[in-house]
């Protein structure tokens, strides 16, 4: 009888941000989101110069743990959770650690979009989300391989989960979501009247 297996698994994490007791008020993260928006004239200045939809501090803030309690809290939480994926895939870290290298609001109004892309240079990416209003986008997640299925042909609707060249993940406020940083990943367009709200980040293998 013939054996088929899946080879090459690859691995997404998804929990509660406060799963591992770290007490975040997600009311004050909120705020925090848009008064540092309404202060980073900066970063508005980037997103008008290069067409970026709403706002993201990633280009203008590299401190917000520094500049905010609530964003220190986030990242103790956040440390717990990319150490919790680390050990699912099984990482060998020869005694190194894994820590935040970058940590960006994102606030996308109704028709914003992220396109498609990847993150060099980290290890572990995920973004953890503030404000998921109805009918706002999920995350949208590429199959690694597609790039190189030249001449497949496409997949039947119903294909098995583990077979689709995309996958969405919707996640809800409160959420945190990790995945490899060369897992090639987009937000389609928001849908909803409401500002779709979510912090980023990356973690570097130092």
């Amino acid at each position: 009888m013939a054996e088929i297996e899946s080879l090459f698994v690859t691995r997404f994490y998804r929990a509660k941000l406060r799963e591992f007791g770290t007490q975040i008020d997600e009311e004050e993260l909120h705020d925090s989101c848009y008064a540092i928006m309404d202060d980073d004239e900066a970063g508005q200045e980037w997103c008008e110069e290069n067409g970026y939809p709403g706002y993201t501090s990633y280009a203008s803030l590299t401190d917000l743990p520094w500049r905010s309690p609530v964003f220190a809290a986030v990242k103790e939480a956040l440390d717990k959770h990319v150490a919790a994926f680390a050990e699912d895939l099984e990482f060998n870290l020869d005694g190194r650690k894994l820590v935040l290298e970058d940590l960006w609001i994102n606030i996308l109004p109704e028709g914003g979009n992220h396109g498609s892309h990847i993150h060099p240079h980290s290890v572990i990416s995920g973004t953890t989300y503030v404000s998921m209003p109805d009918g706002t986008s999920s995350l949208k997640l590429e199959d690694p391989r597609h790039a190189m299925m030249m001449a497949t042909p496409p997949r039947i609707k119903d294909a098995r989960r583990e077979l689709k060249s995309f996958i969405y993940q919707k996640p809800v406020n409160g959420d945190v979501l990790l995945w490899e940083s060369w897992l090639r990943h987009e937000v389609p367009a928001n849908t909803s009247e409401f500002d779709r709200v979510s912090v980023s980040f990356n973690y570097k293998w130092e």
